[in-house]
């Protein structure tokens, strides 16, 4: 099992950061990478167990399963249970702790997941760089152009 894992600082208030992330089904509106999402069945986008299904910009099919959220702690834990990369036994985090000095948000985000094919090093880079850090940069785009 890997790990792929990375953090940024945006600037821009915890709160407002925790509003824009939280619905587990609104990466379309922050992540660049996300055509369009919706969720299955009848759980609402916040509830524990509910399965967003969803297509990238450049084509390709996931489905994601929310397995924890947190108010408290501002995470949110997730597997895939259908994806075109080549992994398998994937979950990830996504946490914000606030930076009180500027009022900014500290952001983590990381994964465990196996490689069915290719390099783990590979694989690591392009979940790490290719979905983490980029949804980290298009996020700090977004609240910066609503502040």
């Amino acid at each position: 099992m890997v790990r792929a894992y990375r953090s940024a600082v945006i600037n821009s208030p915890l709160e407002t950061v925790w509003a824009t992330i939280r619905d587990f089904n609104a990466l379309p509106s922050w992540h660049p990478a996300i055509a369009k999402s919706e969720i299955e069945g009848r759980l609402g986008s916040n509830a524990v167990g509910c399965v967003r299904n969803f297509s990238m910009k450049e084509g390709g099919h996931l489905r994601e399963q929310l397995l924890a959220l947190s108010d408290v702690d501002h995470c949110f834990t997730y597997n895939i249970l259908v994806s075109p990369m080549p992994v398998m036994d994937y979950v990830a985090t996504f946490r914000l702790t606030p930076i009180t000095v500027g009022n900014r948000t500290f952001a983590e985000w990381w994964a465990d997941f196996n490689v069915t094919s290719g390099t783990e090093q590979a694989m690591v880079a392009q979940i790490g760089d290719g979905v983490f850090v980029r949804g980290f940069e298009a996020l700090e785009k977004k609240l910066a152009r609503s502040t």
